[in-house]
């Protein structure tokens, strides 16, 4: 059996959607903290139990009787999320799980610019030493991510931002798609894998798709951090939150997210969307 955390939601519902395409209902399984919330699921045979990462009775009663499991990366900043993602890993060895896959992002790193990167590389360490198999899902960027780095530039003609670096921003219908691959047996891996788009764009790149897109020159103008920050904040953003969207400008022009990887396309059998498929739904 295939267990799946995080099922509720867009991300992991519709890797569960792909792996009823490919195995029968009774072999998937739901750990969620509000199981109402996967009726849909249960009504087509899939057996739903109540876990959550803050409840490590309830995760090893949820994933009883799983060969693997799939363990969705949390992101609440005010929590520990080491800590509960280590739950849920023990929890896992308690029930007896053969191999844990775990949705991390690529650009893991202890000590960079990104606060979340250094999550997943605590995580992973966790994963590393725990002495079970493992594979270490590093997604590209949500390919939607990319609208409120953008501003607005439908209004100003503009993209106002940070140097930037390049970003392979992914779609999320894809990573389900492949993420599903691998948790029916196409492919396994032990250790991070990378799954991102085949293309790497910066906002300079989309300040030319914008002008495609829109039939009128959009400008692409470099903001000092500071004054970025501060545009955020009059516009109405909380300056925390627009000093952590700093932190990605800053990791992407290191470099954190320039690397490209075939993996996606392999598992897809196809080219992963482009980001001027999205572009046009915004």
């Amino acid at each position: 059996m295939i267990v799946v955390t995080g099922a509720t939601g867009t991300l992991n519902g519709a890797t569960v959607q792909h792996l009823l395409e490919r195995l029968p209902a009774e072999e998937v399984g739901i750990s969620a903290r509000e199981p109402a919330k996967a009726r849909h699921f249960a009504d087509r045979g899939v057996r739903v139990r109540q876990g959550s990462y803050e409840d490590p009775q309830a995760l090893r009663e949820s994933f009883a009787g799983a060969d693997q499991v799939l363990l969705v990366s949390g992101n609440d900043p005010a929590a520990d999320m080491v800590g509960l993602h280590r739950n849920a890993i023990e929890a896992a060895l308690a029930a007896g799980v053969g191999r844990i896959l775990y949705t991390s992002q690529q650009g893991v790193a202890a000590d960079g610019p990104y606060p979340p990167a250094a999550i997943h590389a605590a995580t992973e360490q966790i994963l590393a030493d725990s002495g079970v198999a493992w594979t270490s899902l590093r997604y590209g960027f949500f390919s939607h991510s990319f609208v409120p780095l953008l501003g607005p530039w439908r209004e100003t003609g503009v993209i106002a931002a940070p140097a930037d670096g390049p970003v392979p921003w992914t779609a999320p219908a894809d990573l389900s798609e492949a993420t599903a691959a691998l948790l029916s047996g196409e492919r396994s891996f032990d250790g991070p894998i990378t799954l991102i788009a085949g293309e790497a764009l910066t906002l300079d790149d989309f300040a030319a798709l914008a002008s495609e897109h829109s039939g009128r020159t959009v400008e692409r103008v470099v903001l000092g951090d500071e004054e970025w920050v501060a545009d955020q904040v009059a516009g109405g953003v909380a300056e925390p939150a627009a000093r952590f969207m700093l932190t990605m400008f800053r990791a992407t022009r290191q470099g954190h997210f320039a690397e490209h990887d075939p993996l996606l396309a392999e598992l897809l059998g196809r080219s992963p969307r482009r980001v001027a498929e999205r572009l046009a739904e915004f």
